[in-house]
């Protein structure tokens, strides 16, 4: 049975990765389809786990509009899916890539399994256009491979067949666990002995004044704790660069750097003594490193993580910001009861849940 893997982004590559390796174990004729929706990023992380795409869109443009990505993106899917012919299709979470060539095969009657599958905001805006993005594809996947029981929960609401959800965990935890026993050097010079606060912020929903606000509450945090190191790897968008150099670049202990390859990335997490971020994967990854989270969302389709008292939502108030993130680097009760070591979203062994379902359900 061929099984056409589709990966665009970092994070699709990091999570699908697992996947893909798991595949290749078994008897499937794994083909893998990258559409370089991010193209350096992702080619990092498809180097860390040794995969080579068989078939390479290179879609990537500067400064691309969502419109003509997913035209592309669905009229490239179109040939590939003509002449590959898989007999199952899996993508990874709530990309443009993801709705796109989930929608080519719609049209093919390809099966689609969502890995990642059933997170909701229920706010078609927050995150945009990922909520979009996620419904449509929920909507015509086959199998769904939810992360958690709540998001199973979500797919039932939605009305999907119970039959059809699959509770795997979330397979980020496999490749973190896979790298989380090295001990790289930190690609930037830090002071071992000061603490490390982690900063990552780049979603288009974040765009112009709601970046500015969270760097003008990461400024005064550097202002007002000197013995503390910021560290924010810069996604390269111009809408990201542009507003973190212009308000922290002259900052003595904020550092700006290019991003990280994912296995750095990992030692840097370990390292940190709290990470602020819009990201999702890190919502997940964090927890699992004992790292307390703050959220530079408003909403986030990872409650889970909330519930347990890991992750705390702040969004991109600058009083907020300022002030949770100071109260955890002053109160050692406050820091430690976010510190708990518990991961709500994995064992490490997802992707193995994952193809022994694909190997039940095509055999």
């Amino acid at each position: 049975m061929k099984i056409l893997c589709v990966i665009g982004t970092r994070p699709e590559a990091i999570k699908m990765a697992p996947v893909i390796l798991e595949l290749r174990k078994k008897s499937f004729q794994v083909r893998v389809l990258a559409t370089a929706q991010h193209r350096n990023l992702l080619d990092q992380v498809l180097d860390l786990f040794c995969i080579v795409p068989d078939i390479d869109f290179n879609i990537m443009r500067p400064n691309q509009s969502l419109a003509p990505l997913t035209a592309r993106l669905l009229l490239s899917a179109e040939e590939v899916l003509a002449s590959e012919k898989p007999d199952a299709v899996l993508v990874q979470g709530d990309t443009t890539t993801v709705m796109a060539v989930t929608l080519a095969c719609f049209y093919h009657h390809i099966p689609i399994g969502h890995v990642e599958a059933g997170l909701r905001t229920w706010d078609m805006d927050n995150p945009f256009p990922e909520e979009a993005n996620r419904v449509i594809t929920g909507k015509l996947a086959r199998w769904h491979f939810a992360p958690t029981a709540e998001s199973r929960l979500n797919l039932m609401r939605d009305g999907i067949s119970d039959n059809n959800i699959f509770i795997t965990g979330n397979t980020v935890i496999d490749a973190l666990l896979s790298l989380a026993d090295q001990n790289l050097a930190l690609p930037i010079n830090l002071d071992p002995d000061k603490r490390l606060v982690l900063i990552t912020a780049h979603r288009r929903e974040n765009f112009g004044e709601p970046l500015r606000s969270i760097c003008q509450a990461i400024k005064s945090l550097a202002q007002n704790n000197p013995g503390v190191e910021f560290l924010y790897p810069v996604h390269p968008n111009p809408n990201v660069t542009e507003t973190v150099n212009e308000l922290l670049a002259s900052q003595k202990n904020v550092h700006l750097c290019a991003p990280l390859d994912y296995a750095h990335f990992v030692a840097v997490m370990k390292r940190s003594f709290l990470i602020l971020t819009d990201s999702g994967g890190i919502q997940e990854e964090a927890p699992a490193l004992s790292k307390p989270v703050l959220v530079l969302r408003n909403e986030t389709e990872r409650p889970e993580a909330v519930t347990q008292g890991v992750a705390k939502l702040v969004g991109h108030d600058y009083d907020r910001i300022l002030s949770e993130t100071q109260r955890l680097l002053d109160d050692e009760l406050a820091y430690f009861a976010m510190r708990k070591g518990i991961s709500p979203y994995g064992d490490g062994h997802a992707a193995e849940r994952i193809v022994k379902v694909l190997e039940e359900r095509l055999s």
